[in-house]
């Protein structure tokens, strides 16, 4: 799907990050890469349906996407965002992290870390 066929706003993109459980989850993704739900629910010390239900509404938002394997269910930043949305999350994400060190700090120990090309 080519990121100009997501229907993703502005407005929508503010509004589905405005909770502060999504921006966090919004971070760990887009420092870590791709997360299983049970690194979430460790790094952000959330129940699991809270933060499967963020997630949930994440991917309504088509932010995040997800893929099963077996019993687990990772989630990762859509690839196909539109590119004004990349840039916007970038600087966020870089904002945020400065933030949320206590976060940070926390999924280093839970998290891998995403292989780079």
């Amino acid at each position: 799907m080519p990121a100009t066929s997501l229907s993703l706003t502005p407005a929508m993109l503010c509004k589905c990050l405005g909770d502060e459980t999504r921006l966090r989850a919004m971070l760990l993704l887009h420092r870590f890469g791709e997360l299983c739900v049970c690194d979430l629910v460790s790094a952000l010390a959330l129940p699991q349906s809270t933060v499967s239900r963020h997630l949930a509404q994440l991917r309504q938002c088509s932010l995040v996407s997800d893929r099963r394997a077996g019993q687990w269910v990772h989630y990762r930043l859509n690839p196909a965002l539109p590119d004004w949305a990349a840039r916007v999350l970038d600087e966020l994400c870089l904002a945020a992290a400065d933030a949320n060190a206590d976060l940070m700090t926390r999924a280093e120990g839970c998290c891998p870390v995403a292989a780079t090309a």
